[in-house]
């Protein structure tokens, strides 16, 4: 199949697979002098202009293209941070600044299909999928259980890690050289169920919240990732400002870590 083709039957609706394919040539800098109009790329690709505002669209709405009125779109600067900055990620990082050691006790690593998340993944069914989970850790105390899916057919070389003091993403990209770089988490509260709060280490008063997180690479789903962290040990803080607008700020209640 040539580069430009894309698969017509079945799979990802074209608009996607445009989308993925435009997002490969912009990081391998394709695109860093100009960037082709709707016209030139529905002849390219064979497809409509209709398919082609759907991709870029999408481009522009994670923040890759920038388009002007009147004017052609344009590539954005590489951003300085690569890893996706979500709730989780700032959380873990709280541990470190507050000088706490941080480390899992690993439950699972192993080969497994689920349905449920294959689907998410954008995957077939029965598709074989690597499951690691996890109970993270500040000091000696447990701060949430943590539960991780990627598509086996990428992340089997992860079976080999030691995950009790290694990052998840950066034994990805070392082993496999995949770097997520886009997502999309919800964080909503909930009640542990008994066999949750034993884990986390917290009594009937507490509650938890539940943070699912889909990662993805150069627009293809790489992660479904589901979180359930101790209410008491955790915080969401609302910044805004003219200028900035309205954002969370994420930060772990790590006063009574021991």
């Amino acid at each position: 199949m040539g580069e430009a083709e894309l698969v017509r039957t079945g799979g990802q609706p074209l608009w996607r697979q445009l989308q993925q394919r435009l997002l490969v040539r912009i990081r391998a800098g394709e695109f860093d002098g100009a960037f082709p109009g709707e016209l030139a790329l529905a002849d390219e690709y064979s497809v409509s202009r209709q398919t082609v505002r759907q991709a870029l669209r999408e481009l522009r709405a994670d923040g890759t293209l920038i388009a002007e009125r009147g004017r052609q779109p344009r590539v954005a600067a590489a951003a300085e941070i690569q890893q996706p900055l979500g709730a989780l990620y700032s959380l873990f990082a709280a541990v470190e600044e507050a000088g706490l050691d941080q480390h899992s006790v690993v439950r699972r690593l192993d080969i497994r299909a689920d349905a449920v998340v294959a689907e998410r993944l954008s995957l077939e069914g029965s598709t074989p999928l690597l499951y690691l989970e996890r109970v993270r850790l500040a000091g000696n105390d447990p701060l949430a259980v943590d539960r991780v899916w990627l598509p086996a057919d990428l992340a089997r070389p992860l079976l080999d890690a030691d995950f009790q003091h290694t990052s998840l993403y950066g034994e990805l990209h070392r082993r496999t050289g995949v770097r997520l770089d886009h997502g999309e988490e919800q964080i909503r509260a909930v009640v542990p169920t008994r066999a949750e709060r034993t884990l986390l280490g917290c009594g009937e008063t507490v509650g938890a919240f539940s943070i699912g997180r889909l990662g993805t690479s150069a627009g293809k789903r790489i992660e479904w990732r589901h979180t359930l962290v101790r209410g008491d040990r955790f915080a969401l803080t609302a910044e805004f400002s003219g200028r900035t607008g309205y954002r969370l700020v994420t930060t772990g209640a790590l006063a009574g870590t021991r």
